[in-house]
């Protein structure tokens, strides 16, 4: 396994970034990717970190906090890299930059029919907790 060496995105990221979130199939309708890194970058409780093989980028990850708990979002390995520990990588590199930040939990958020995802967290030690996650809109799309 060779270690991904991990940077916050710049914008001559960002369109590859966004690729490769659509690769990992990451992108839904109602969330735009550019909106999202843009919002994410102009937030300091927030980073998108970039995981390059070489110059490639391989893997990515929004990952921020709200002062309390952290939360990681658009974790992506590229589909021809996967199996590789890079998965492992990204989720280390996201704890680790909570971590810096003083932010002592994670919560993560996985979509129900989503099994193969559930098992990669539960490898490396996250569980399911008896919480009820309730959402509201805020703004209108």
């Amino acid at each position: 396994m060779s270690k991904l060496r991990f940077t916050s995105i710049c914008d001559a990221d960002v369109a590859r970034v966004r690729e490769l979130w659509d690769r990992c199939g990451l992108i839904r309708p109602w969330n735009d990717p550019d909106e999202d890194i843009a919002f994410a970058r102009k937030c300091p409780q927030s980073e998108i970190l970039v995981g390059r093989s070489h110059d490639d980028i391989v893997a990515s990850v929004m990952v921020g906090h709200d002062g309390h708990r952290g939360a990681v979002y658009y974790v992506s390995v590229d589909p021809d890299a996967q199996g590789k520990g890079y998965g492992k990588q990204v989720m280390a590199a996201a704890e680790n930059w909570l971590k810096q930040q003083g932010v002592w939990k994670l919560n993560l958020l996985v979509r129900a029919e989503n099994e193969a995802v559930r098992g990669f967290y539960e490898q490396l030690g996250y569980e399911v907790e008896p919480r009820l996650c309730m959402a509201r809109k805020l703004l209108e799309d």
